[in-house]
């Protein structure tokens, strides 16, 4: 007898696991925006020195501009790299006016300076990016493009799911539109930090909320679906992204939402399991009575008395006196195994995801198209990792998906440059993989961890998921040392964890442990 019995009582995944999951589930369409919105707020345009006007040029040269092109002034301006492109970031210092009309494309001997005059961007892929308006000498393109990656904290569980989820989505929905208005790029930095904070808040407690409001039999299905939201969330974020071009419009047009959200969270019931092992059976018994008059089992309101839930948790209530902190993912020796692997594995799924996902210009194809293709991409990856978490398991389909990220990047190391197609194609098929582990791992983590430190125990993992995401662009600045080097980085973290999942117990059709003894003796 447990609370899974309880549940089972009231009807089961009915009307308000339906309703419940939903409005869990919607805000993950927003919440790809949120971790890849980078890519275009921090977007990098084509750019140039900038050159003087025509008026200026009259004034100083002795040259007729009337008969002169853009391209032809550019030409004596700008010098080109790799003999077509354009210099992005080199200007002659002198004009070099005998080379309009000639074949010469390049000065080996004219001195050239970085740009005095700013730089001049295209705006056929952006309007206006965070690049274009603080960019200068002392920024670099890696910092302008991955120094506002969110953070994660370690939600207290002492607090419950519901409180935080609501003081999250409202943290979120404030902090993110207050971040179209920032005046400079450190205020900008700040804020996009603390909208990560609230980013995660948001996953974990909607994530803690719907798993211990859902029957054992129904979590693989719900988890599942809830990660499709956030798939579906990608193919959106490219095209509200293709729509604004402006930075600041898309800003508030992915985290606006969140003010409708705010409100429609407080419609949630907190979860009965937590309330009941803080001493709060009571709070948890209404709960529980309303939930049942949603499924229309209302004959179950007199039958389910506060003794007879009480009976039902009444191990689990019995070692509830414990204040439970994140020294308790380490203490004992089960709970020091799972958290251990449970590190890598977020850590190196993090790590490869974001390595593919956040440097989309790199493809040297549409940058929108980028993002819907490594959006579509998800749904036959998760779609696999369901069937796969059904009939096969949770830890064989955890450590499968890591090994075949791993074996994805690595071929990609094999690949001529000049074979862009077939990068891209192999990147689209890496990052499904990572997708599907993602998914699992989610599921996976909080089945493994017991009610009494669940929120905590996904906290710290996520942590764990965030140093990957902050590390994997880094990485990237390796290239230069040797172009293999992130790859090579990227597949052998994947490996590492894929070994360390298969020590990582079985939990399929296993019921949510309540406690760490629970955790202790099952495996």
């Amino acid at each position: 007898m447990g609370f899974a019995d309880v549940l089972d009582q009231v009807g089961g995944f009915g009307r308000f696991q339906f309703i419940h999951v939903a409005l869990l589930s919607i805000p993950g369409l927003l919440m790809a925006s949120q971790n890849l919105l980078n890519n275009f707020t921090a977007g990098m345009p084509g750019h140039r020195c900038s050159v003087p006007n025509r008026t200026s040029l009259a004034l100083s040269h002795n040259v007729s501009l009337s008969e002169l092109s853009d391209a032809q002034i550019l030409q004596a301006f700008i010098p080109t790299a790799d003999g077509s492109r354009l210099s992005k970031c080199r200007r002659y210092t002198e004009a070099q006016w005998h080379l309009v009309g000639t074949n010469v494309s390049n000065v080996t001997e004219a001195d050239t300076e970085t740009c005095p005059d700013g730089w001049t961007y295209e705006k056929t892929e952006f309007l206006k990016t965070i690049v274009t308006e603080v960019r200068s000498d002392h920024f670099s393109d890696t910092s302008l493009s991955f120094a506002p990656l969110p953070s994660c904290p370690v939600p207290p569980c002492r607090f419950g799911r519901r409180a935080l989820l609501i003081w999250s989505h409202f943290q979120l929905a404030t902090l993110g539109t207050c971040t179209a208005l920032s005046p400079s790029y450190l205020a900008y930095c700040i804020l996009r930090f603390l909208t990560g904070m609230s980013v995660s808040g948001v996953i974990l407690n909607a994530f803690s909320l719907q798993m211990e409001w859902i029957p054992t039999k129904s979590r693989t299905v719900v988890g599942s679906i809830a990660s499709f939201f956030f798939t579906v969330g990608q193919v959106v974020l490219a095209g509200v992204a293709y729509s604004l071009r402006d930075w600041r419009q898309l800003q508030v047009a992915v985290c606006a939402p969140f003010y409708i959200f705010f409100i429609c969270s407080w419609w949630f019931s907190e979860s009965a399991r937590w309330l009941v092992l803080n001493r709060r059976s009571a709070e948890a018994l209404k709960h529980i009575h309303r939930v049942a008059r949603i499924n229309k089992r209302p004959e179950m309101v007199e039958k389910i008395t506060l003794e007879v839930l009480e009976s039902h948790m009444h191990k689990e209530v019995q070692s509830s006196t414990t204040v439970f902190t994140a020294y308790d993912l380490m203490r004992t020796p089960v709970m020091r195994k799972i958290s251990v692997c449970l590190i890598f594995v977020w850590f190196s799924t993090s790590f490869a995801y974001y390595g593919l996902a956040m440097d989309l210009q790199k493809f040297g194809v549409n940058i929108y198209l980028v993002q819907l293709i490594f959006g579509a991409v998800d749904f036959p990856a998760k779609l696999g990792a369901l069937m796969a978490l059904t009939f096969v398991g949770r830890r064989v389909t955890q450590s499968a998906c890591l090994f075949l990220s791993a074996i994805v990047i690595f071929a990609n190391i094999f690949v001529p440059a000049e074979l862009q197609t077939v990068r891209t194609a192999l990147a689209v098929l890496g990052k499904g993989f990572t997708s599907a582990s993602f998914t699992c791992v989610y599921l996976y983590t909080g089945e493994l961890y017991p009610t009494v430190i669940r929120q905590t125990g996904m906290g710290f993992s996520s942590t764990m998921a965030r140093v990957g995401s902050m590390a994997a662009p880094a990485v990237l600045i390796l290239e230069d040392v040797l172009p293999a080097l992130p790859s090579i980085i990227y597949g052998g973290s994947a490996v590492l964890a894929g070994i360390l999942a298969i020590f990582l117990p079985e939990t399929l059709n296993v019921p949510l442990p309540d406690t760490i003894e629970d955790v202790e003796e099952k495996w």
